[in-house]
């Protein structure tokens, strides 16, 4: 087994090394570009079975936006919607011989939370303004304020090893499982897998949901979900 933080380059672009998680992101991402479009090519005012399915799905995601910061959920709705699925395609993608899913390397997850950090600023800017935001760390004291601010850059990066300690740790044990046991790998572990991956997409999606609206609401607005699962 190789470690888990090596990544092989696939191919380079002048003095760019672009690694093999890259490229299967690229791919990801072409994928559910296509599969979106597919998806709302025809959509009708009488939903056939697929658009009902679709629909549901959306209306759940809106309610749960919904539950967690009060408003128009179509604020939220792309960029939750669209960490979830691609979380969960990127976690799956490691049913596929050969492919190693890009969250089981550092570097994506941390893409993954840097991005929720900077957009959890900026709507926290844009909807109470620049010295409201900055208001909120010296709540519920003035003396909480290097707490507030440790605290916005540490759950972040929780965020983040969460996501690669338990995708990477999947990975890592179905491949010792692999080496010892070749083709015969137990089907449950697999399906234990599937069911990680998920749950782990929907975790990430949720804990960046509460973070934007804690700082959309305030800094102590919003109590952080707890997980079953970590």
């Amino acid at each position: 087994m190789e470690p888990p933080l090596t990544a092989h380059g696939a191919f380079a672009l002048g003095p760019v090394v672009v690694t093999w998680p890259v490229v299967t992101t690229w791919v990801i991402m072409v994928f559910l570009t296509l599969a979106s479009l597919g998806f709302t090519r025809r959509l009708a005012l009488r939903p056939g079975p697929g658009q009902a399915v679709l629909e549901l799905l959306v209306a759940t995601l809106d309610s749960e936006i919904r539950a967690t910061i009060p408003g128009d959920p179509a604020r939220f709705r792309a960029l939750i919607g669209t960490l979830l699925v691609f979380i969960l395609t990127a976690n799956w993608s490691s049913l596929i011989p050969g492919v190693e899913p890009p969250t089981a390397h550092l570097e994506t997850d941390a893409a993954l939370a840097f991005l929720v950090f900077v957009l959890s600023i900026g709507w926290g800017i844009r909807e109470q303004g620049l010295a409201g935001w900055l208001k909120g760390f010296a709540s519920p004291t003035w003396a909480m304020i290097p707490l507030n601010l440790v605290e916005q850059i540490t759950r972040n990066f929780s965020l983040m090893v969460r996501l690669f300690g338990n995708v990477m740790s999947g990975v890592f044990v179905i491949g010792i499982v692999l080496s010892l046991a070749g083709l015969l790998v137990p089907v449950p572990l697999m399906a234990l897998d599937l069911l990680t991956g998920a749950v782990q997409a929907y975790i990430f999606a949720t804990l960046a949901l509460v973070f934007i609206g804690s700082s959309v609401s305030g800094h102590d607005a919003q109590s952080e979900k707890e997980s079953p699962h970590e």
